[in-house]
């Protein structure tokens, strides 16, 4: 899929700052709560197509962001909304034609059909994108979601790094229309939200938050100097096991005199170690192994969900073209 573009750049020109949008607050009186699965969906998004336009060399011109900027992406939002309560959850990716700016409408139905048998619940709430500021161009989207929601939101994150600002680097936007110079417009105002988390979210973010490389290492690094670590450990323990093995084996041949402290410290330290014959550690060891086993099958056979589901993805995709051309309907697995 194409990275999605900004349609005032793919013009040849830089979008512009919308200045009245940012200075007016909300006065809808909703609430809005803000799962961090967003924000993380978000920030992925900007930073594929950012590493996508850095390999092939021609970011500015494939992404449609100006000169020097990073390259905007867009998205939707769902969740549900309880009274004056809403509750954004998720996020999908969104496809711009980069000339005219419009919506891939196909696309969004297709994403809203998927996301509708998985989640019953949710709904579009308003869409995203990335940036410092709101722009001027942002409103042709805005509205052209607005028969999907009558009232969207916009999310709006910039991925610009700001080491003195301790806040999120996240914006929620709702539109109002104001009688401007005599006449209405549309524009965008403020929203204040909260972070609302799950326990799995939780969990998943502190996992994330472990796994961060603090010297500017890959995690693959860091995980390869974990393993070595325990290696030398192991292979340090065998060798002690052997000197102490080797000791008592002189000893019993009488090559070494006998040593009764000595000995009652081995016994002691003996006596620490598990029972490898017992049938507690057996049924344990047992538990341990299937648990991984399974973790292991369920693994591969979600990896062979998901080719699955591509391979099905791809013969819908090319069965569809030929019969939409003859004018009949395409035929679906």
């Amino acid at each position: 899929m194409s990275a999605p573009s900004d349609p005032a750049a793919a013009a040849g020109q830089a979008p512009a700052p919308a200045a009245a949008s940012a200075a007016a607050s909300s006065s809808s009186g909703l609430t809005f709560k803000l799962h961090p699965l967003v924000i993380v969906n978000v920030s992925d998004h900007h930073t594929r197509v950012k590493a996508q336009a850095a390999c092939s060399g021609d970011g500015s011109s494939s992404s449609g962001a100006a000169a020097g900027q990073p390259p905007r992406v867009f998205g939707c939002v769902i969740g549900v909304q309880r009274g004056r309560t809403v509750e954004i959850f998720n996020s999908f990716e969104l496809v711009l034609d980069p000339v005219s700016g419009t919506l891939d409408r196909a696309f969004l139905e297709k994403k809203q059909e998927l996301y509708k048998k998985v989640f019953p619940d949710f709904y579009v709430l308003g869409w995203y994108s990335t940036g410092s500021d709101v722009h001027d161009t942002d409103m042709q989207i805005h509205k052209a979601l607005m028969d999907v929601n009558e009232s969207p939101v916009y999310l709006l994150l910039n991925p610009a790094i700001n080491l003195s600002q301790k806040d999120l680097p996240v914006t929620i936007y709702e539109s109002e229309l104001h009688v401007i110079d005599g006449s209405p417009q549309l524009i965008f105002v403020r929203s204040n939200y909260t972070i609302e988390t799950v326990e799995a979210e939780r969990i998943s973010v502190d996992h994330v938050a472990h796994l961060k490389p603090s010297d500017g290492g890959s995690a693959a690094t860091q995980l390869a100097a974990h393993l070595t670590g325990i290696h030398s450990a192991i292979k340090m323990l065998n060798s002690r096991v052997r000197v102490i093995h080797q000791y008592l084996v002189a000893m019993q041949k009488g090559d070494i005199p006998v040593d009764n402290s000595l000995l009652r410290q081995v016994s002691s330290l003996v006596r620490r170690l598990p029972a490898m014959e017992s049938q507690k550690f057996q049924d344990d060891f047992l538990m341990e192994y299937n648990d991984t086993l399974l973790m292991t099958y369920l693994a591969m056979f979600t990896n062979c969900s998901s080719t699955m589901d591509e391979l099905v993805e791809k013969i819908n995709t090319s069965y569809e073209r030929p019969a939409t051309r003859r004018g009949g309907r395409g035929a679906f697995m």
